[in-house]
């Protein structure tokens, strides 16, 4: 996804920054991810994000999670109008893989002042579902 420089920086400073420091043009999203004995606590910044416009997905062993960011809405001309933005409008989403044992069920979420936290646990600490052992009966 291509999203709108905020500052202006040249191409080569970008690469480096994002390839060695994690640097994000967009202050969106921005991740801590803290490993514990059970799992794997992290904690997302979206700032301006409002609970409603906030999606976490499983998917294929994927956790993905999105969020809508400020107003499609037009704009009140009698309010004046913008000579600049700089505030990004749009859709961000990052995706981050847990396993393929994990379960929507098995992952906590919270959203509290502009954070989301989740839970995802260690595949091995995951509650072991125990097939069904049928004998086949003839006749």
């Amino acid at each position: 996804m291509l999203t709108p420089y905020v500052l202006a920086r040249n191409m080569f400073d970008e690469m480096v920054d994002s390839a060695f420091s994690g640097y994000n043009s967009t202050g969106l999203m921005c991740t801590d991810i803290r490993e514990t004995a059970e799992g794997y606590e992290l904690a997302i910044d979206l700032p301006g994000v409002k609970k409603e416009d906030l999606s976490a997905e499983l998917k294929d062993g994927y956790l993905c999670v999105s969020a809508t960011v400020g107003h499609t809405g037009k704009q009140d001309e009698t309010k004046g109008k913008f000579l600049r933005r700089e505030r990004f409008v749009g859709t961000v989403r990052r995706s981050f893989y847990v396993g393929g044992k994990v379960t929507q069920e098995d992952i906590r979420a919270r959203f509290e002042d502009g954070t989301l936290y989740l839970f995802v646990p260690k595949e091995e600490h995951l509650a072991a579902v125990e097939p069904k052992k049928l004998i086949a009966i003839e006749g």
